[in-house]
């Protein structure tokens, strides 16, 4: 060491680490959507893609009205037009060089000066070709037309002034193009996989993806037009543990409400519910569909984002539960458009075999507050949504802000500044009443020194979200003294 003479300053590293913080009810959604519409259709096809706005949305994976193809759509409309949150996450899994149609020799009249093709999900790529009608002569692009998309998706063919399909005087042309065919994707495609030849990640795999790519935590994984399919749900739930060795996030499933083989009727949800096993802690189960104005979506295009609004009103910690707040819908419907309305007690019975609905009490309410693993398992951190999340939420946010400090040194320096650290981050959340209780503990009894040599330490921390209060009871009893006393009695 060198010669002192003199006043000098060192620096220590803070005893105390601040928490990362970490979005509750982040929304990553799977499903089909318009590629065509957008610049790079091939670039928006297995990838997870994050939107802050309605416009970056569109821009990113396109946007139609026609849910039923497109059911990505529905969570970019709900998310950004009816409950306004943001960000979401978006894998598109309907691929153009996949999935598509060719279209030939398809003839189209001139109609002041231009072509409207009123057909959603046609590339406008090098397949798309212009002749004259009958065929002879090849039109050259931006020489002789222009194409470009209208605000309904449909295709317009502009003739240019001077080229030479208004010098041939042509009142129709022969097109030819490929358009998206959504009807061709499957569940295949949506559950996906990961190709070792490729490295390629496929479908619901891409959730791994997620944190790697964008840096955010998956708070809800969703797939609105096919969650009601027991193999899709069974692998979105999958999805939800040990998320790049380390998170955990919530599933947002929807009971079927087919009149085939699904739901159609509320007393079928639960046996429909139990039959194809959405009954895990980390699923949130939704009956029947909904709709807003004309427009109908699965009701986990809306519960998902509806969390995300009520996390945002109470500084992005999820303790409030869904239930009884106010869903934004019009109407709740089943496959068939056949519209339902449930009283409180059949929402209960829904309700008591861990499946969530709306009610319309003054205005439509979203109403429950378990998870699907409910009744089988009464334990609270598994059995209420809220509580279940906040385990969830605080478990990640624990793991984000003390990879820090993997390989650090094993020593007591170490300790103390986790165990601190999260007992001031809990007795923040207490004082404001956003949690009953939590407290870290390292007992010697769970850390053999035969661990602590080999590099394990382990922590237990004690966590009391506060469960919702499901039920109120007021005893109102008559007094027969407060009338005598009233009457003039003694």
């Amino acid at each position: 060491m060198a010669y002192q003479h003199g006043v000098y300053i060192t620096e220590q590293a803070t005893s105390l680490t601040p928490p990362v913080q970490v979005d509750s009810a982040i929304q990553v959604v799977v499903g089909t959507a318009p590629v065509n519409l957008v610049e790079d259709p091939q670039g928006a096809v297995n990838k997870p893609l994050i939107a802050y706005s309605f416009a970056e949305a569109v821009s990113k994976v396109g946007y139609s009205d026609d849910f039923e193809n497109y059911t990505i759509c529905q969570s970019i409309d709900a998310s950004f037009r009816v409950f306004n949150v943001a960000p979401i996450v978006l894998i598109n899994v309907l691929d153009p060089a996949e999935h598509n149609i060719a279209v030939t020799d398809e003839v189209y009249a001139i109609v002041n000066n231009e072509i409207e093709i009123e057909e959603e999900g046609i590339m406008l790529d090098e397949n798309f070709s212009v002749s004259s009608e009958d065929g002879v002569t090849d039109y050259v692009k931006d020489n002789d037309y222009k194409l470009s998309f209208n605000d309904d998706g449909f295709v317009v063919l502009e003739v240019v002034e001077g080229g030479q399909i208004e010098t041939d005087g042509e009142t129709s042309l022969t097109l030819g193009f490929t358009k998206l065919d959504p009807s061709a994707v499957t569940k295949d495609d949506v559950i996906g996989g990961y190709d070792i030849a490729t490295g390629k990640y496929k479908g619901l795999e891409n959730v791994e993806q997620v944190f790697p790519q964008l840096s955010v935590i998956p708070g809800t994984i969703l797939a609105p037009g096919w969650s009601h399919m027991p193999s899709v749900g069974i692998a979105m739930t999958s999805k939800t543990k040990g998320i790049n060795g380390s998170f955990s996030c919530q599933s947002v499933l929807d009971i079927d409400t087919n009149d085939v083989d699904g739901a159609a009727a509320y007393s079928d949800a639960a046996g429909w519910k139990n039959d194809n096993s959405y009954t895990d802690k980390n699923n949130i189960v939704a009956w029947p569909k909904a709709m807003v104005g004309d427009k109908t979506y699965y009701f986990s295009a809306l519960i998902a984002p509806l969390m995300a609004f009520i996390d945002d009103q109470n500084e992005g910690v999820p303790f409030v539960s869904p239930s009884n707040k106010q869903a934004k819908i019009t109407a709740t419907v089943l496959e068939n458009g056949e519209e339902v309305y449930l009283d409180q007690v059949q929402a209960n019975l829904l309700n008591s075999n861990g499946i969530i609905t709306a009610i319309n009490m003054d205005g439509w309410k979203v109403w429950g507050n378990r998870t699907g693993a409910y009744p089988s398992t009464t334990d609270p951190k598994d059995a209420f949504i809220s509580v279940r999340r906040m385990f969830d939420w605080w478990g990640n946010t624990f793991i984000r802000t003390y990879f820090q400090k993997v390989d650090d040194p094993t020593n007591l320096r170490l300790v103390e500044n986790i165990v601190d650290s999260e007992n001031i981050r809990a007795n923040g959340y207490k004082a404001k009443q956003q949690l009953a209780g939590a407290k870290i503990e390292f007992n010697q009894d769970e850390n053999p020194l035969t661990d602590i040599i080999d590099g394990k330490i382990v922590f237990h921390q004690y966590l009391t979200p506060y469960p919702p209060a499901r039920s109120i009871t007021n005893i109102l009893e008559f007094d027969p003294y407060a009338l005598q006393a009233a009457l003039g009695g003694e």
